[in-house]
């Protein structure tokens, strides 16, 4: 079982219990070649990223969606599909991981909105702009 369809039987943090509302809530599509259930409600598997179906999805919707995951996060810019990107920078060094942007792609970010957190860490919400 995932943590967030249990957590809110836990005490949390407000935002914990917020996020965790919204979660439940959310319709979710996991991209996978190797998974054959899924443990959580309202969840479907699809075997790979397509970005026809993202854009019927995208053009049917009433509510924003989001992409988690930089791989598939990555493949939403490359097709286009990403009007923003959120990133949190953590103040550790790991040396290496996954990047946070494709290669390939320019895009011009404009910056709409930052939070500074008590541990360093620093949120950044950007626009994506063509080139």
């Amino acid at each position: 079982m995932l943590y967030w369809e249990t957590a809110h039987t836990t005490v949390q943090p407000r935002l914990f219990q917020e996020f965790t509302g919204i979660w439940q809530a959310a319709e979710k599509i996991v991209c996978s070649k190797t998974l054959a259930s899924v443990s959580s409600a309202r969840t479907r598997i699809e075997p790979a990223f397509e970005p026809g179906l993202v854009r019927q999805l995208k053009s049917a919707a009433e509510h924003d969606m989001r992409v988690g995951g930089a791989d598939l996060a990555g493949q939403a810019i490359k097709a286009g599909l990403a009007d923003e990107v959120r990133l949190f920078l953590v103040p550790v060094v790991v040396g290496g991981g996954k990047r946070a942007l494709p290669d390939g792609i320019r895009s011009d970010l404009e910056l709409l909105d930052t939070q500074r957190f008590a541990s360093g860490a620093v949120y950044l919400r950007y626009c994506l702009q063509s080139a």
